[in-house]
């Protein structure tokens, strides 16, 4: 009994003196302190170089032959010529006729008027000859180198009252006047091209009975366009006539010189806008090409250009600074499609090129390059 005792007080000695034992040793022991990790962004960054920024005023609109005209008819007849198909495409030069129309029961009436005036003169000539001899001459060759089939000459000035008043009781000038009036509507029976163009519309072929007041055609010229396109109201002083425009097509792969030629001074209320009228010529270009223009209206220096994506809270933008973002308030002073032009940058500040997601001041970050 007493060995067993004895027993279980050694037995819990061993037990107490191993527990102090292990304490001592995790006590005695150097456990290595956790490191922290600290998470860097990386970023790629533009560095900051102000310069003179171009304000170019983005703007689009359809081209519209400056020169055309719709084509009428003032007399009537048959379509009987002209010297290319009349038909839409087709080119015409300057002066060559567009559209001819039988005038043959024209003729014979303005033949007849004119038949009717020599004889008229040649029945008072005795009498002009007694009354008038100073005047006889004039008159006699007159009637010499008249001839009919020749454009009407002017007739001889009378001398005097009297001989005027003469030769007006013999109603010599009413027909003379009336000749005029079939002479010149004669000249209507053929339409010549008033400029060098092409023919976008016809409304008549050849054969087709022609109408007086009829439209015969739409004819315009490819030489030079015009382009109405709006801006902005609080550009309107930036803007004068002459200033140079660069128009594109809209893949951006052709490019043509234009110039603004007219601003128009009413302003409309709903938009705001004016109208700014363009000329421009160059092959390629056609009548309703959509275009896109690019107005540059000023400079603005010490700016910088960044991508519009890059700013929050419509003035503020994220800069490096020792590896750390950090917010800048700047001014943005124009926007383009895409980027921005701000003013309150300084040279070689390092500014993030592109979005960093979850970004805020005093994130760290690694300036990488991609």
């Amino acid at each position: 009994m007493v060995r067993i005792i004895i027993t279980s007080i050694l037995g819990i000695l061993l037990l107490f003196g191993a527990y102090q034992l292990a304490s001592k040793m995790i006590e005695t022991r150097n456990i290595p302190k956790p490191i922290e990790k600290k998470m860097i962004t990386p970023v790629s960054i533009r560095i900051v170089e102000n310069v003179s920024s171009p304000i170019t005023l983005k703007t689009s609109g359809n081209l519209v032959a400056k020169n055309q005209i719709e084509i009428f008819s003032e007399v009537m007849g048959i379509f009987e010529a002209s010297d290319h198909d009349f038909k839409p495409g087709s080119r015409f030069q300057k002066g060559e006729v567009l559209l001819q129309l039988n005038s043959d029961e024209h003729r014979a009436n303005l033949r007849a008027q004119k038949s009717n005036l020599i004889n008229q003169i040649t029945l008072f000539l005795p009498d002009l000859k007694l009354d008038y001899p100073d005047a006889f001459p004039q008159w006699e060759k007159y009637v010499q180198d008249y001839e009919i089939s020749k454009p009407l000459d002017s007739l001889p000035g009378a001398t005097s009252e009297k001989e005027k008043l003469f030769i007006l009781g013999r109603g010599i000038n009413t027909t003379y006047y009336n000749i005029e009036n079939l002479e010149e509507r004669l000249n209507k029976y053929v339409i010549t091209a008033p400029f060098n163009g092409v023919l976008s519309e016809v409304q008549v072929y050849p054969g087709a009975l022609v109408r007086n007041g009829q439209k015969l055609a739409n004819f315009l010229s490819t030489s030079i366009y015009e382009m109405e396109v709006n801006v902005n109201v609080s550009y309107m002083d930036l803007l004068r006539t002459g200033k140079t425009v660069t128009l594109h097509n809209l893949e951006r792969t052709k490019t043509w010189m234009g110039r603004v030629t007219r601003l128009n001074g009413l302003v409309d209320q709903s938009t705001q806008t004016i109208k700014v009228y363009i000329d421009v010529s160059g092959s390629g270009l056609r009548e309703g090409l959509y275009l896109e223009a690019d107005i540059k209206v000023k400079n603005i220096e010490n700016t910088f250009e960044v991508d519009r994506k890059l700013l929050f809270d419509q003035d503020k933008l994220f800069i490096v600074r020792d590896s750390v973002l950090q917010t800048l308030q700047i001014k943005p002073v124009f926007y383009n499609e895409s980027t921005v032009v701000v003013e309150g940058l300084e040279n070689g500040m390092e500014i993030i090129s592109r979005i960093v997601p979850g970004a805020h001041n005093g994130m760290r970050v690694e300036i990488i390059q991609y």
